[in-house]
């Protein structure tokens, strides 16, 4: 469902940068709690929130988390993930014209991940380095200001949850040359000390499936 600071219906006859500059204006006193799309096959396993953080440790899962917001009319961005597909972005249901990409913001990431945070919905990071606490509490704050979402690939010092696959396996042939078809894992989702949550997904398209994964060929990203 689009929330109210869907973007879809941009004027293509005026800036683009203008015309989110000017959302951002609307958004100064909205409070950060509100609900972001999120797509099926994770809103019962991790529903996203404005102004919060989410950690993950594959390239997957955090286009995945992106996927919803953009189904849904929102702007979303990629910073400092260079190897962004987006063949695997429209499988998602992603919209890549309404998707920004920063695939190498160099030293000054946290200053463009921050000028992303303030005009798109859903934001990913895959930060070039550690990050301690004072650093995350400068993206923490801003994202509650702009009703934000960002999505950590890697470590981060503070999340509202952290999503990693523990199984994963590929269908395809059985023999000879092919296509791979379908993935398949195991998601698990940890928050502070809680016992972590899990849930069986396939891929494209981010799917439950009923039938639990056998770890039959490890997959990454």
């Amino acid at each position: 469902m689009s929330s109210s600071r869907s973007i879809a219906s941009l004027d293509p006859g005026r800036s683009v940068i203008e015309q989110l500059r000017e959302r951002v204006a609307a958004m100064e006193h909205r409070p950060a709690v509100q609900p972001v799309a999120t797509i099926p096959g994770l809103v019962d396993l991790v529903p996203l929130h404005a102004g919060a953080t989410y950690a993950v440790d594959t390239a997957s899962l955090a286009m995945a988390l992106a996927a919803g917001a953009s189904r849904a009319g929102e702007w979303v961005g990629f910073a400092g993930c260079a190897d962004f597909g987006a063949e695997a972005a429209a499988e998602l249901g992603m919209e890549l014209s309404r998707t920004v990409l920063v695939p190498d913001p160099g030293e000054h990431w946290l200053e463009v991940t921050a000028a992303l945070v303030d005009v798109l919905r859903v934001v990913v990071l895959r930060p070039p380095a550690s990050v301690d606490e004072r650093t995350a509490a400068v993206l923490d704050s801003r994202l509650r200001t702009r009703s934000s979402v960002l999505v950590v690939h890697g470590d981060w010092p503070r999340v509202e949850a952290r999503l990693s696959i523990e199984e994963s396996r590929w269908t395809g042939p059985t023999a000879g040359a092919g296509q791979l078809q379908e993935r398949r894992a195991r998601v698990a989702v940890r928050r502070g000390t809680r016992p972590p949550r899990s849930a069986d997904l396939a891929w494209p398209g981010v799917h439950l499936v009923d039938q639990p994964v056998r770890e039959i060929r490890q997959a990454s990203g």
